[in-house]
């Protein structure tokens, strides 16, 4: 133990600010638990009715459940309640924003591939657990907000064929809207942030075994770490926990979120106007939106593939995305490991993967708000809903598109700088007549990043459709050209 200790305060850390998107996800996990643990103290979770007689006069009177009483006594009669409640909603979405930010790094930098595809998918584990903490615990307040959002889960459980009322029923404990906090309060409570805790050791022991990786660099690599050193890692890591503390309790102080006293007890024959789903899950209801409402009949039972269709693609969009390493990896063949990232333009076809899948997501994201932008733009809704279809048909596409097209001409853009170096705007004749343009060179550094990247492994050729496939992700890797006798570098 004190071997491995000593190893490991030894161990070099690469000094990169794409990495903080982890250390930030933990950090407001932190932060989220701490707050967490102080509002369970003063929460009842419960549905009993009781009439309201607190400080918030605009609702004297009003018959709601204990939850939504014992929240509203938090926000208005508890010490810094309203603070800690909106330092713990802060937080949950920073977290939720820099899981996301730290799998797109990974993805579009290939920090996925061997040795670290199991740390990849304790990443997604992570992401789709912290979507449900922070799903349930928006539901507890049981305001109207929590009820609409819960409306709109019980039309999709019950859109899925045959066992769909089933579903409905085990979530809300009989018919909509039963008493569904008895299944989320113990669930965003104890559950899943045991689950959230047992990930991220999971992640901290693979990010040990295996190191980190790094970005490609003179000196740098697959056997090697060049970095800062542990002790220096360490004190920038307790500045940025401060600062995610610093940033919580600015927003929690000066940001109103979820003021659960405007929009009044739960009640499932009304929604407020204006309310929408959270926004890390409002592609699910841009793409409620955007399907038309189909319905077949199928062995006597009525699917309404309005609802049933979206969730599927978006199912699948998701499970596509966890699968990519396992997919590239099976397509290139490739069984060594990469401790090397790659810059996203050396991979063209990823990349406009990546950027094709934010579009995708990103159409059914602004979905969502279609009346809102409708009315704040003096739009037609219907008009505005097949403009969002079109994009979602022929977005995606496009961006692919588009996107390796950008990458392949910042490819030949750095290796022309790489092998000829800086245009100085310098013109030079020749004895002979003729004229040239000095050029500056560049560093090594500079030129191995712009052109001393490591080149795609060999591919595979034992299937036809495995070998177009790694033709097709290998084809836009672009090598340094011999020097043009035209040009000339000046130091």
């Amino acid at each position: 133990m004190q071997r491995s200790w000593k190893d490991l305060r030894g161990r070099a850390f690469p000094d990169q600010w794409s990495l903080m998107f982890g250390q930030i996800a933990f950090y407001s996990f932190v932060v989220v638990l701490v707050t967490g643990l102080i509002l369970m103290v003063p929460y009842d979770a419960s549905l009993d009715p009781v009439v309201y007689d607190g400080p918030y006069t605009p609702l004297h009177g009003v018959t709601m459940s204990k939850a939504l009483d014992s929240t509203l006594a938090i926000s208005f009669e508890m010490r810094a309640g309203l603070l800690v409640r909106q330092i713990h909603h802060w937080a949950s979405l920073l977290m939720v924003a820099m899981i996301m930010l730290h799998l797109l790094r990974l993805f579009f930098t290939g920090g996925f591939r061997r040795p670290r595809r199991l740390s990849w998918l304790v990443g997604f584990g992570l992401f789709l657990a912290t979507l449900g903490a922070a799903q349930t615990g928006t539901s507890l307040p049981d305001d109207m907000l929590s009820g609409s959002s819960l409306a709109v889960i019980d039309g999709v459980l019950k859109s899925i064929p045959f066992v769909g009322t089933y579903l409905s029923m085990f979530a809300f404990g009989g018919d909509f809207p039963g008493d569904v906090i008895k299944l989320f309060y113990p669930l965003h409570v104890y559950v899943l942030p045991a689950v959230i805790i047992g990930l991220f050791v999971v992640a901290g022991v693979l990010a040990v075994k295996r190191g980190p990786a790094q970005y490609p660099g003179p000196g740098r690599t697959n056997g090697n770490i060049v970095g800062q050193p542990a002790a220096v890692a360490v004190v920038k890591g307790a500045g940025l926990f401060c600062f995610v503390i610093g940033v919580s309790l600015l927003l929690g102080a000066t940001a109103t979120i979820n003021p659960i006293w405007l929009y009044g007890p739960a009640d499932p024959a009304d929604a407020s106007a204006g309310i929408g789903p959270a926004w890390y899950l409002a592609f699910l209801d841009g793409g409620l939106r955007l399907t038309p409402g189909w319905e077949v009949d199928v062995w006597g039972r009525t699917l309404t593939l309005a609802v049933l269709l979206p969730v599927t693609l978006c199912t699948l969009f998701l499970v596509l995305f966890a699968l990519y390493p396992f997919i590239e990896d099976w397509v290139l063949g490739d069984r060594s490991d990469q401790n090397l990232l790659e810059h996203p333009r050396n991979n063209p076809t990823r990349t406009g993967l990546g950027v094709a899948g934010i579009t995708f997501y990103g159409v059914l994201w602004a979905a969502a708000g279609a009346d809102t932008i409708a009315l704040k733009f003096n739009l037609s809704f219907n008009a505005l809903i097949h403009a969002f279809q079109l994009l979602l048909i022929a977005g995606p596409p496009a961006a692919l598109l588009l996107t390796r097209r950008i990458c392949i001409s910042l490819q030949t853009r750095a290796l022309d700088e790489a092998v000829h170096g800086v245009e100085t705007g310098r013109i030079v004749r020749l004895p002979d007549g003729g004229y040239l343009e000095d050029h500056r060179s560049l560093d090594p550094y500079k030129r191995w990043n712009l052109a001393g990247y490591t080149q795609a492994p060999a591919t595979s050729h034992a299937h036809r459709l495995q070998t177009r496939l790694a033709n097709l992700l290998n084809q836009d890797h672009l090598t340094p050209p011999a020097t043009d006798p035209k040009h000339r570098e000046i130091s």
